[in-house]
Protein backbone atom coordinates (compact mmCIF):
# COMPACT_ATOMS: atom_id res chain seq x y z
CA UNK A 1 0.00 0.00 0.00
CA UNK A 2 1.43 2.91 -0.62
CA UNK A 3 2.02 5.79 2.18
CA UNK A 4 -0.34 9.20 2.33
CA UNK A 5 1.75 11.98 2.15
CA UNK A 6 1.03 13.93 5.31
CA UNK A 7 1.12 17.20 2.61
CA UNK A 8 1.53 18.43 -0.55
CA UNK A 9 3.70 21.81 -2.31
CA UNK A 10 2.95 22.66 -5.70
CA UNK A 11 5.88 24.88 -6.62
CA UNK A 12 5.93 27.75 -9.05
CA UNK A 13 8.94 26.07 -11.41
CA UNK A 14 8.94 24.94 -14.87
CA UNK A 15 9.77 21.06 -14.39
CA UNK A 16 10.77 20.19 -10.83
CA UNK A 17 8.84 20.85 -8.07
CA UNK A 18 5.48 21.36 -9.31
CA UNK A 19 4.35 19.04 -7.00
CA UNK A 20 6.18 17.95 -4.05
CA UNK A 21 4.64 15.19 -1.59
CA UNK A 22 5.98 15.46 1.58
CA UNK A 23 6.42 12.38 4.07
CA UNK A 24 7.15 11.81 7.72
CA UNK A 25 8.41 8.66 7.16
CA UNK A 26 9.05 6.14 4.28
CA UNK A 27 11.57 3.19 3.97
CA UNK A 28 13.31 4.82 1.02
CA UNK A 29 12.44 8.51 -1.36
CA UNK A 30 14.06 6.39 -4.20
CA UNK A 31 11.87 3.10 -3.95
CA UNK A 32 8.66 4.92 -3.61
CA UNK A 33 9.48 7.77 -6.41
CA UNK A 34 10.38 4.73 -8.80
CA UNK A 35 7.10 3.49 -8.07
CA UNK A 36 4.98 7.12 -8.46
CA UNK A 37 7.08 7.18 -11.52
CA UNK A 38 4.59 5.10 -13.81
CA UNK A 39 1.89 7.68 -13.22
CA UNK A 40 1.63 10.26 -16.45
CA UNK A 41 1.74 13.39 -14.27
CA UNK A 42 5.33 12.12 -12.15
CA UNK A 43 7.98 13.82 -14.69
CA UNK A 44 9.41 16.65 -12.49
CA UNK A 45 7.65 14.59 -9.27
CA UNK A 46 9.95 15.35 -5.66
CA UNK A 47 9.72 12.98 -2.53
CA UNK A 48 10.77 14.75 0.69
CA UNK A 49 11.06 12.74 3.81
CA UNK A 50 11.69 13.47 7.42
CA UNK A 51 13.26 10.25 8.05
CA UNK A 52 14.06 7.04 6.10
CA UNK A 53 14.10 3.80 7.41
CA UNK A 54 15.97 1.91 4.17
CA UNK A 55 17.50 4.97 2.75
CA UNK A 56 20.66 3.26 0.08
CA UNK A 57 23.41 5.37 -1.15
CA UNK A 58 26.20 3.97 -3.57
CA UNK A 59 26.88 0.58 -4.09
CA UNK A 60 23.78 -0.26 -2.00
CA UNK A 61 25.20 1.26 0.98
CA UNK A 62 22.67 1.46 3.66
CA UNK A 63 21.26 5.79 4.79
CA UNK A 64 20.56 6.37 8.08
CA UNK A 65 19.59 9.98 9.32
CA UNK A 66 18.16 11.18 12.85
CA UNK A 67 14.52 12.86 11.86
CA UNK A 68 14.23 16.40 10.68
CA UNK A 69 18.56 16.17 10.43
CA UNK A 70 19.01 15.42 6.88
CA UNK A 71 17.00 16.53 3.70
CA UNK A 72 15.90 13.52 1.85
CA UNK A 73 14.56 13.90 -1.48
CA UNK A 74 13.83 11.99 -4.46
CA UNK A 75 13.12 13.46 -8.34
CA UNK A 76 11.35 11.56 -11.22
CA UNK A 77 12.30 12.44 -14.76
CA UNK A 78 11.39 11.74 -17.51
CA UNK A 79 14.85 12.92 -19.92
CA UNK A 80 15.09 12.98 -23.52
CA UNK A 81 17.49 10.71 -24.66
CA UNK A 82 20.31 13.07 -24.54
CA UNK A 83 20.03 13.56 -21.33
CA UNK A 84 20.39 9.73 -20.35
CA UNK A 85 23.87 9.53 -19.02
CA UNK A 86 24.17 9.46 -15.87
CA UNK A 87 27.49 11.43 -15.41
CA UNK A 88 25.05 14.44 -16.97
CA UNK A 89 22.27 13.83 -14.80
CA UNK A 90 24.72 13.50 -11.68
CA UNK A 91 26.21 16.64 -12.52
CA UNK A 92 23.09 18.69 -12.88
CA UNK A 93 22.35 17.30 -9.44
CA UNK A 94 25.63 18.25 -8.00
CA UNK A 95 25.95 21.76 -9.47
CA UNK A 96 22.27 22.66 -8.55
CA UNK A 97 22.54 20.85 -4.99
CA UNK A 98 26.16 22.96 -4.90
CA UNK A 99 24.29 26.33 -5.33
CA UNK A 100 21.96 25.86 -2.89
CA UNK A 101 24.21 25.32 -0.41
CA UNK A 102 25.98 28.39 -1.57
CA UNK A 103 22.34 30.02 -0.66
CA UNK A 104 21.85 28.28 2.46
CA UNK A 105 25.19 29.07 3.88
CA UNK A 106 27.84 31.28 1.99
CA UNK A 107 30.00 27.97 1.95
CA UNK A 108 31.32 26.55 -1.53
CA UNK A 109 31.47 23.02 -2.16
CA UNK A 110 33.24 20.56 -4.56
CA UNK A 111 33.01 17.34 -5.93
CA UNK A 112 34.44 14.20 -5.28
CA UNK A 113 34.10 12.02 -8.09
CA UNK A 114 31.12 10.86 -8.87
CA UNK A 115 28.76 11.90 -6.46
CA UNK A 116 29.41 12.96 -2.86
CA UNK A 117 29.56 17.24 -2.33
CA UNK A 118 32.01 18.57 0.03
CA UNK A 119 32.55 21.46 2.18
CA UNK A 120 36.07 21.99 3.29
CA UNK A 121 36.87 18.35 2.72
CA UNK A 122 34.29 17.13 4.66
CA UNK A 123 31.55 15.09 2.89
CA UNK A 124 28.11 16.74 2.99
CA UNK A 125 26.06 15.24 0.44
CA UNK A 126 25.52 11.99 -1.79
CA UNK A 127 23.72 11.43 -4.54
CA UNK A 128 22.29 8.58 -6.46
CA UNK A 129 20.94 7.97 -9.68
CA UNK A 130 18.96 5.46 -10.44
CA UNK A 131 17.16 4.47 -14.05
CA UNK A 132 14.77 1.83 -14.86
CA UNK A 133 13.04 0.67 -18.05
CA UNK A 134 14.51 0.60 -21.63
CA UNK A 135 14.31 2.03 -24.92
CA UNK A 136 11.97 5.19 -24.69
CA UNK A 137 10.37 4.29 -21.66
CA UNK A 138 13.24 5.06 -19.36
CA UNK A 139 12.52 6.48 -15.87
CA UNK A 140 15.73 7.97 -14.08
CA UNK A 141 15.36 8.63 -10.22
CA UNK A 142 17.55 11.45 -8.98
CA UNK A 143 18.46 10.61 -5.03
CA UNK A 144 19.83 13.35 -2.47
CA UNK A 145 20.93 13.36 0.80
CA UNK A 146 21.83 16.27 2.24
CA UNK A 147 23.26 16.89 6.18
CA UNK A 148 21.40 19.82 7.64
CA UNK A 149 21.58 19.52 11.43
CA UNK A 150 24.19 16.73 12.23
CA UNK A 151 26.89 17.95 15.39
CA UNK A 152 30.13 17.44 15.38
CA UNK A 153 29.16 14.83 17.95
CA UNK A 154 26.93 12.93 16.46
CA UNK A 155 29.52 12.52 13.17
CA UNK A 156 32.12 11.12 15.50
CA UNK A 157 29.71 8.72 17.29
CA UNK A 158 28.94 7.18 13.94
CA UNK A 159 32.25 6.77 13.05
CA UNK A 160 32.23 9.65 10.23
CA UNK A 161 35.30 11.77 11.35
CA UNK A 162 35.25 13.19 7.32
CA UNK A 163 31.41 14.17 7.46
CA UNK A 164 29.77 17.94 8.06
CA UNK A 165 26.27 19.53 8.05
CA UNK A 166 25.42 22.48 6.84
CA UNK A 167 24.61 23.77 10.28
CA UNK A 168 28.07 23.31 10.94
CA UNK A 169 28.99 24.79 8.08
CA UNK A 170 26.86 28.03 8.34
CA UNK A 171 28.00 28.02 11.78
CA UNK A 172 24.49 28.45 13.08
CA UNK A 173 23.94 25.10 14.12
CA UNK A 174 20.35 24.43 12.95
CA UNK A 175 19.66 24.64 9.08
CA UNK A 176 15.48 24.97 8.55
CA UNK A 177 14.78 21.86 6.95
CA UNK A 178 11.48 23.23 4.71
CA UNK A 179 13.19 25.78 3.98
CA UNK A 180 16.33 23.67 2.09
CA UNK A 181 13.92 22.06 0.65
CA UNK A 182 12.67 24.89 -1.55
CA UNK A 183 16.08 26.30 -2.05
CA UNK A 184 17.13 23.04 -3.10
CA UNK A 185 14.11 22.35 -5.29
CA UNK A 186 14.05 25.24 -7.18
CA UNK A 187 18.28 25.20 -8.02
CA UNK A 188 17.19 21.78 -9.32
CA UNK A 189 14.51 22.86 -11.37
CA UNK A 190 17.07 25.82 -12.83
CA UNK A 191 19.86 23.89 -13.58
CA UNK A 192 17.16 21.06 -15.48
CA UNK A 193 15.63 23.55 -17.56
CA UNK A 194 19.16 24.68 -18.48
CA UNK A 195 19.94 21.29 -19.82
CA UNK A 196 16.26 21.09 -21.74
CA UNK A 197 17.11 24.31 -22.85
CA UNK A 198 20.60 23.14 -24.55
CA UNK A 199 22.66 25.03 -22.06
CA UNK A 200 24.77 21.43 -21.60
CA UNK A 201 27.95 23.35 -21.80
CA UNK A 202 27.12 25.88 -19.06
CA UNK A 203 26.18 22.50 -16.64
CA UNK A 204 29.13 20.63 -18.23
CA UNK A 205 31.49 23.89 -16.84
CA UNK A 206 29.79 24.44 -13.19
CA UNK A 207 30.71 20.65 -13.12
CA UNK A 208 33.78 20.62 -14.30
CA UNK A 209 34.93 24.06 -12.21
CA UNK A 210 33.31 21.88 -8.79
CA UNK A 211 35.37 18.73 -9.46
CA UNK A 212 38.44 21.29 -9.17
CA UNK A 213 41.04 19.11 -10.34
CA UNK A 214 41.97 20.65 -13.79
CA UNK A 215 45.60 20.58 -14.55
CA UNK A 216 46.10 18.73 -11.65
CA UNK A 217 47.93 15.13 -11.33
CA UNK A 218 45.44 12.74 -11.35
CA UNK A 219 45.05 9.16 -9.94
CA UNK A 220 41.65 7.83 -12.17
CA UNK A 221 40.33 4.86 -10.51
CA UNK A 222 38.61 2.43 -13.86
CA UNK A 223 35.82 0.68 -13.04
CA UNK A 224 37.72 -2.48 -13.52
CA UNK A 225 40.14 -1.93 -11.36
CA UNK A 226 42.87 -0.63 -12.75
CA UNK A 227 44.46 2.54 -12.36
CA UNK A 228 45.84 5.38 -14.23
CA UNK A 229 47.86 8.41 -13.82
CA UNK A 230 48.66 11.57 -15.56
CA UNK A 231 47.62 14.88 -15.84
CA UNK A 232 44.26 16.16 -16.01
CA UNK A 233 43.99 18.60 -19.55
CA UNK A 234 40.53 18.83 -19.87
CA UNK A 235 37.09 17.23 -18.74
CA UNK A 236 33.54 16.63 -20.28
CA UNK A 237 30.50 14.75 -20.10
CA UNK A 238 31.88 13.12 -23.17
CA UNK A 239 35.39 11.85 -21.73
CA UNK A 240 38.40 13.48 -19.17
CA UNK A 241 41.64 14.02 -21.34
CA UNK A 242 44.47 12.41 -19.10
CA UNK A 243 48.16 13.18 -20.59
CA UNK A 244 50.27 10.59 -19.41
CA UNK A 245 53.87 11.01 -18.38
CA UNK A 246 55.05 9.90 -22.16
CA UNK A 247 53.17 12.87 -23.33
CA UNK A 248 50.24 10.69 -24.74
CA UNK A 249 46.75 12.02 -24.52
CA UNK A 250 44.35 9.25 -23.46
CA UNK A 251 40.54 10.24 -23.36
CA UNK A 252 38.73 8.19 -20.66
CA UNK A 253 35.01 7.79 -20.79
CA UNK A 254 32.82 8.76 -17.50
CA UNK A 255 31.25 5.76 -17.32
CA UNK A 256 34.37 3.62 -17.27
CA UNK A 257 35.64 5.66 -14.06
CA UNK A 258 35.10 4.48 -10.55
CA UNK A 259 36.83 7.66 -9.02
CA UNK A 260 39.11 10.43 -9.99
CA UNK A 261 41.58 12.00 -7.19
CA UNK A 262 44.28 14.24 -6.70
CA UNK A 263 48.12 12.58 -6.99
CA UNK A 264 50.13 12.82 -3.81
Amino acid sequence: MTPAPRETWHLDTDRVGRRVLLFDELESTNTLAAELAQQPDADGLVLVADEQTAGRGQHGRAWFSRPGSSLLLSVVLKPPPELLRPVILTAWAAVAVGDAILSLTGAQTRIKWPNDLLIRGQKCCGILIEQRGSGSHITTVAGIGLNLNQTAAEFAQAHLPTATSLGIAAGSGYIDPRTAAGVVIRALDREWVRLMNGERVAVEADWKWRVGLLGRHVVIEHANGEESTGRLRDMAFDGLELETQDGYVRVIAPEAIAHVRAQT
